[in-house]
């Protein structure tokens, strides 16, 4: 192996808005709506929470989209962040991103895969940790031989899971309206549900607009962990036959794809169950199917969720080492992860390492829910830094030609306000996985200060 001055330069913007898209439509889309209509039972806010959702990630993505085109560089957000603060901050958010968000993520991911694969193979605890792993390890040797081959597995996966979900608006379509009343599976999950909801409402009314505020941001929690990942196409902007074009384009279509895609599937989850059933569900995707086409209906969301969540962790796989390799290149990283192979063109190095962490987090904690604790709080910090870092290189260096975010300043001051709402939310909601997360972000200074004194 020997370093190379670029990435080989292959991807397409199709590429990329799979990438988007890809990256946002994991497991949570299946699994959070529960929460959200637990926080917000009333349908026509359950239906805004997700609207929200997609428009602070829009004006996210249309703020990341001129830092991109000013900045078409492989790292994406890690170099912005360190343009505009500094070398401190982007080495945190390269050392979030590898200790946390994305190992994490990838971590969590697997799990899922390996508890959908259960479905159909009845695996225990230790055959659930073994499939997982063994699904990091094919991630892992598909992203090794080549980017190209690595997009090209991304794009059928990504493709699938957007079939999956066309599936289900159109179940709901012919079979919702009347299908769940009359089904006794799904009257057991609503009352199931229905004290949750009775709650939910008595404390929206007792608690007037600051309770309706405190739920809508309860909601956002699980909203917004499932509309992340579409940052991930600037990751890989190194590799982009036209960066400047291509990466910002991406990045606000992919964003409306997937928010178009949650409002659907959730009219389609309305339509086949109630509120209560929703709430009760923590599959609500496979229940939904399963209500209207029976068993064989819910084993083909199953596959569908196992599929989503593995094409998810493969972009993650593909896009995150490129962080680590601009953070070695700088000399903040592992020297050796600066390496690119000679043949496949890929930072070997940097996915085998971010690769083994995700499994010592598999068999380390072993769960979904426990992995993704300490992911939110940490990621939006560096969501609002990053917005906000659009006016710091403004004033800097200039508003860029190649592209300019609309409805500048509004936009982008938006999204920095959205990210301290979310923020305060998580903490409030969830403070020990955020103190938790903010501790283990903090570590990253004196970890810093070594790497750069050395």
């Amino acid at each position: 192996m020997r370093r190379v001055a670029e990435f080989a330069r292959r991807l397409t913007l199709l590429d990329f808005v799979l990438i988007g898209v890809g990256g946002s439509i994991g497991s949570g889309i299946f699994r959070t709506p529960s929460q959200v209509a637990a926080a917000l039972p009333s349908p026509g806010w359950m239906l805004t929470a997700w609207a929200l959702g997609g428009a602070m990630t829009l004006a996210g993505a249309l703020s990341f989209a001129e830092l991109g085109a000013a900045m078409p560089r492989a790292g994406g957000q890690y170099v912005w962040l360190s343009e505009a603060y500094g070398g401190l901050v982007g080495f945190l958010h390269g050392w979030a991103y590898f200790v946390v968000v994305v190992s994490g993520a990838i971590a969590a991911l697997a799990i899922v895969f390996a508890e959908y694969v259960g479905y159909f193979v009845p695996l225990g605890p230790v055959g659930t940790k073994v499939v997982a792993l063994a699904a990091l390890a094919v991630l892992a040797a598909v992203n090794v031989v080549g980017v190209r081959v690595a997009a090209l597995v991304g794009d059928l996966l990504t493709v699938a899971k957007l079939a999956a979900l066309a599936l289900i608006v159109v179940v709901a379509l012919w079979k919702g309206g009347g299908a769940h009343a009359a089904s006794p599976a799904a009257a057991a999950l609503a009352e199931g549900g229905a004290s949750s909801v009775a709650g939910g409402v008595a404390a929206g009314v007792g608690a007037g607009g600051v309770g309706l505020i405190a739920g809508l941001g309860a909601a956002m929690v699980g909203v917004l962990w499932s509309y992340g990942g579409w940052q991930h196409a600037s990751f890989a902007a190194g590799e982009a036959k036209r960066p400047q074009r291509d990466v910002p384009r991406a990045m606000v279509v992919a964003t409306a794809i997937v928010t178009a895609a949650y409002l659907l599937a959730n009219l389609a989850y309305l339509r086949l169950l109630p509120v209560g059933a929703i709430v009760a569900s923590s599959h609500v995707a496979s229940d939904a199917v399963e209500v209207a086409l029976g068993r064989a209906g819910g084993a083909v969301v199953a596959a569908a969720i196992a599929t989503s969540a593995l094409g998810t962790a493969g972009i993650f796989t593909l896009t995150a080492p490129r962080i680590y390799w601009a953070m070695a290149e700088r000399g903040l990283f592992f020297r050796g992860v600066v390496v690119v192979h000679a043949r496949w063109r890929t930072p070997v190095r940097a996915i085998l390492l971010q690769t083994a962490w995700a499994a010592v987090l598999v068999l380390a904690w072993g769960t979904f829910e426990a992995l993704i604790g300490y992911v939110l709080f940490v990621d939006w910090i560096f969501f609002g830094l990053t917005g906000a870092a659009v006016f710091v290189l403004r004033r800097r260096q200039g508003a860029p030609a190649a592209y300019r975010v609309p409805g500048y300043p509004l936009v982008p001051a938006g999204f920095v306000l959205a990210s301290l709402w979310i923020l305060a939310s998580t903490l409030w909601g969830h403070p020990v996985q955020a103190v938790a997360g903010g501790v283990l972000l903090a570590a990253g200074v004196p970890v810093y200060a070594l790497w750069k004194r050395g």
